[in-house]
């Protein structure tokens, strides 16, 4: 278990991280989302001990990272899969953590096969593609068989397969009790792993909630419904205090109802239902709505640039037409 409390990083006048709370349990993946400059890294950094608090802490299974004799047989972290010695091999560069972590050299060839670079060992690292450094930062990762893993980005450069196989590697260390941190910006694939959110802006806590939760209280979420008598159904909606709208195939989409009470409320009325289903806000969809207020770096519309070059110049002559003839 990863726990923080109060946690505070300041570097001069700029506050990173600001009083931050939250609680990573085991046997689940935990997603850990924010906008750039949020200060995910920050927080990342500070549990590792790469950091040091202005205030606060941070524990790994009840103590400071620093604390632990050993730390790769109890935290495995990937936060920056090309901070590697480029002249080792791969091997090497493995067996060099192994020893100075009291790890047999026999896990070394293990978990290089796990990652699928065993035909790669030998080769040096400063020679590997991004995805191939990704594969050697979660070996390296894997390597004490800890109980907590981090990962900050672990799919970047990585092709189709390989984001599967992480995908399914990181859920199946939870299922196995582990505690397992996630940070990602690729909402598609945090979607299908995380069974958790802590989700943070400005340094500051938004909200810590299961997957589940947060995105069954989006407000975008509705309830669509066809009824062999929509117009009966609409009237009985809105009476209990719904939204109904129309959409133009004749079915009904409800906010402010579950489909279980829309689909009693039909039964006790007796109208045959003939589609009842939940449409709900994608992760991504309902991520941005929680955050608008809590991006640092917007961008503009695409419109922005013209409108730009308009008001730089009002009285810029206008590019002259050419007709062909």
């Amino acid at each position: 278990m990863i726990e923080a409390v109060g946690l505070t990083k300041r570097y001069g006048s700029v506050t990173a991280v600001d009083g931050l709370s939250f609680t990573v349990p085991s046997g689940s993946v935990t997603g850990f989302l924010g906008p750039n400059g949020s200060g995910k890294s920050t927080t990342m950094r500070m549990i590792m001990g790469l950091d040091a608090p202005t205030s606060g802490a941070v524990t790994v299974n009840g103590r400071p990272y620093a604390g632990y004799r050993r730390p790769l047989r109890a935290v495995g972290a990937l936060l920056d899969a090309k901070a590697v010695a480029g002249g080792r091999s791969a091997f090497n560069h493995l067996r060099w953590l192994a020893l100075s972590n009291g790890i047999p050299s026999s896990r070394v060839e293990v978990v290089l096969r796990q990652v699928g670079l065993a035909s790669a060992a030998g080769k040096h690292v400063g020679g590997f593609s991004l995805g191939m450094a990704q594969r050697l930062g979660i070996a390296a990762a894997l390597l004490g068989d800890p109980p907590v893993l981090m990962f900050d980005e672990p799919v970047n450069g990585l092709d189709p397969e390989g984001v599967a196989w992480i995908r399914t590697l990181l859920k199946s260390l939870a299922a196995e009790g582990r505690t397992v941190f996630l940070s990602s910006h690729l909402m598609s694939e945090m979607a299908l792993t995380a069974d958790r959110l802590v989700i943070i802006g400005r340094g500051r806590l938004i909200t810590e909630t299961t997957m589940a939760d947060f995105l069954a209280a989006g407000a975008g979420n509705s309830i669509r419904v066809r009824s062999t008598d929509t117009a009966v159904l609409a009237g009985l909606l809105a009476e209990r205090g719904a939204t109904v709208a129309h959409e133009p195939d004749g079915a009904l989409r409800v906010t402010g109802a579950s489909a279980d009470e829309v689909g009693e409320l039909a039964r006790a009325r007796g109208l045959g239902l003939l589609e009842l289903s939940q449409q709900q806000m994608s992760l991504e969809q309902r991520y941005m709505e929680l955050t608008r207020e809590a991006v640092e770096y917007q961008a503009g519309s695409p419109n922005d640039n013209e409108a730009g070059h308009q008001a730089a110049d009002p009285a810029a002559p206008s590019t002259p037409t050419l007709t062909a003839k």
